[in-house]
């Protein structure tokens, strides 16, 4: 018989395919959906401290009494905060899966205030989005890394539910960063998180919005960082993420070395009732090459088990290139 199941930052999850933080998760029946098609566990849409701030700035108008500041200040982000909190408590109580909290916050002093209220609410992990870009020439890039790292020894602290994070791609050492953000207590790491993608209207001569959902050729790069991740910090949980469109990509990421897939994109073009068919394709095919279980060939070919290691590194693509004719 086969078996899916597989481990992921503490929690047993009975397949490899986790619904990612987005707009779809944050209505319960669309969540039932996906539970009902197979998805072993749930991320909720993240409460962005962004989104609070907003709405504070919008409730104050230039008339305000100074002192009233601090009351409408709290009191949008207790109401805000509530909601979710409310949702998290319902969704909890109408599936059986794995609920996932997702928080993304840009100032270090919110987190575990956050992340407590959330554990108290029955969230069963939580993940942590410190998305942000630096465009300060003077900005020190180890800065950016040592503030994870003291998120997570606070959050450590502070929690006992497990603490995932989810990375950009813009770290120049990313084993480096994950190996530090697993000795600070870290339970797993999403590679990666889908940034913002700006673009340009020739015509109008503005900016515009880029393209909200990945494409299937991106996954190469969460391949090539899932088997050098996993080679090299064996000690904590992966969850590719990016380019993740059938079972077939699914596949790909685990024998690279990953514990899960987070999927987004997928689901809102072809429905909940697609992760069916991705689990389909993932029992078939493991049959076909004779696995009982996911742990039989997760990470068969990362970068500690592949002949040649170089296969991941960027460096070989000119490699191919060198050895073509004009």
């Amino acid at each position: 018989m086969i078996d899916l199941s597989t481990e992921f930052a503490g929690l047993h999850l009975k397949n490899p395919i986790v619904a990612a933080s987005s707009g779809l998760t944050r209505n319960l029946k669309t969540i039932k959906d996906l539970e009902a098609a197979g998805v072993a566990a749930i991320v909720l849409k993240s409460l962005f401290e962004e989104q609070i701030e907003a709405e504070m700035s919008q409730m104050m108008s230039p008339m305000d009494y100074p002192e009233a500041a601090d009351y409408i200040n709290a009191y949008v982000q207790s109401n805000e905060i509530s909601k979710h909190l409310d949702f998290l408590r319902e969704v909890k109580r109408e599936v059986a899966i794995p609920v996932i909290a997702s928080i993304n916050c840009f100032r270090s002093d919110s987190w575990v205030d956050f992340a407590k209220q959330f554990e108290e609410a029955g969230a069963d992990a939580l993940e942590i989005n410190v998305m942000r870009l630096n465009t300060d020439l003077f900005f020190d890039a180890n800065k950016a890394e040592q503030m994870y790292v003291d998120i997570i020894s606070s959050l450590i602290k502070a929690i006992r539910i497990p603490v995932v994070v989810k990375l950009s791609k813009s770290f120049a050492n990313i084993p480096s960063l994950v190996d530090k953000l697993r000795a600070a207590g870290a339970k797993g790491v999403v590679l990666f998180n889908r940034s913002y993608q700006p673009d340009i209207d020739i015509d109008k001569v503005q900016m515009v919005a880029g393209d909200v959902f990945t494409s299937a050729g991106e996954i190469s790069d969460t391949i090539r960082h899932a088997g050098i991740v996993s080679a090299l910090v064996p000690g904590i949980s992966i969850a590719s993420s990016t380019g993740i469109h059938d079972g077939e990509a699914a596949l790909k990421c685990l024998l690279a070395g990953a514990h899960v897939t987070q999927i987004c994109t997928v689901l809102y073009k072809k429905g909940p009732q697609f992760v069916a068919e991705m689990i389909a394709t993932i029992e078939s095919w493991m049959q076909v090459k004779g696995y009982y279980s996911v742990s039989e060939f997760r990470g068969k070919l990362n970068a500690a088990s592949v002949k040649s290691a170089t296969m991941y590194e960027r460096m070989q693509f000119m490699k191919y290139f060198a050895n073509k004719d004009n």
